[in-house]
C-alpha cells in the first residue's frame, strides 16, 4: 500500500529537508496518482537533497528524478536514478540546454530561488516541456508578497500577477471579441490552483467547450434555457461596456 508523503516525511532520517507542513496534503493530491509509476520528476532547488530521497520513497523505484542547483557542491548529491544539473533557473540558455538532456517530465517542481524572475523564467521556459497530462507546481510563493524577493501586495510583476493573468487564457473561448488570444502555451493549462504559497497548473489540452442537453422538456419556455443564457449575458456585458 502506498504510503502517504507526511508519513515519509516523518520516518525521514536521511538529508536535510525543509517545507511548510501544509504542502504535504497538496502533494498528495496531485501526486499520489504517480505512485509506483514510471515517472520522471524535475525539481529545481536541491539545498540539501532531503527532499530527493524523499522523492524516491514517495514515488518509488522506477521514478527518474533530474534536480537543479545553482551551488556546484549539490552535484555530490546525485545516486541510483537522480542526475544533478548545476546552473541557474533564471538562465534561459542553461535551461533550454538541460531541456536537451532529460525526457519530458510528468512533474516539475520549482523549489528553486524564489524570485520573481528566477520563478517566471522558469515556468516559460520549461512549462511547453511538460508532458500532456502532467503537473507543474511552484513554491513558496508567499515571495510574491516579500520586498527583498522582487514582491509587494499586488505589485506588477510577481509570479502570483503572474499566474492571476494566465487566467483570462482559460476563457478565450467565451471572449472572441476581446483582444485575447490562446498561445500554445495558454491552450494546455488545463486548470490552475492557487494555495497558501503554492501555485499548481495541470497540463492538458483544452478541446473548444460544447453545449449538451439530455432528457425531455418540461416546461414551456419562449426560447431554448441555453440560448436565453447566452442572450441574457451578451446584454449584461454589452451593458458593462457603455458605462
Amino acid at each position: 500500500m502506498n504510503k502517504s508523503f507526511r508519513e515519509i516525511f516523518n520516518a525521514h532520517s536521511g538529508r536535510l529537508i525543509h517545507k511548510f507542513d501544509h504542502y504535504f496534503e497538496i502533494y498528495d493530491r496531485y501526486f499520489s496518482k504517480y505512485q509506483g509509476k514510471e515517472i520522471v520528476i524535475l525539481e529545481i532547488g536541491i539545498a540539501h537533497g532531503g527532499s530527493l530521497q524523499i522523492w524516491k520513497k514517495y514515488f518509488g523505484e522506477k521514478v527518474k528524478i533530474y534536480a537543479v542547483d545553482i551551488n556546484p557542491d549539490c552535484k555530490k548529491l546525485a545516486e541510483d536514478n537522480i542526475q544533478i544539473f548545476i546552473g541557474s533557473q533564471q538562465d534561459p540558455e542553461f535551461l533550454s540546454e538541460m531541456i536537451g538532456k532529460m525526457p519530458r517530465p510528468d512533474i516539475i517542481l520549482d523549489d528553486g530561488g524564489h524570485m520573481m524572475k528566477q520563478q517566471i523564467t522558469s515556468f516559460n521556459m520549461l512549462y511547453n516541456h511538460l508532458k500532456d497530462g502532467g503537473v507543474y507546481v511552484c513554491e513558496d510563493t508567499c515571495t510574491s508578497y516579500w520586498y527583498e524577493y522582487g514582491g509587494g501586495l499586488r505589485r506588477k510583476g510577481t509570479f502570483v500577477e503572474f499566474s492571476k493573468k494566465l487566467i483570462d487564457s482559460l476563457y478565450t473561448s467565451h471572449f472572441k471579441n476581446r483582444k485575447i488570444t490562446a498561445s500554445e502555451l495558454t491552450k494546455s493549462i488545463n486548470a490552475i490552483h492557487f494555495y497558501d504559497s503554492v501555485v499548481v497548473f495541470e497540463k492538458r489540452l483544452r478541446p473548444e467547450p460544447v453545449h449538451v442537453n439530455k432528457g425531455e422538456k418540461s416546461v414551456n419556455h419562449d426560447e431554448d434555457p441555453v440560448a436565453g443564457k447566452r442572450t441574457f449575458i451578451h446584454r449584461v456585458i454589452k451593458k458593462l461596456r457603455s458605462i
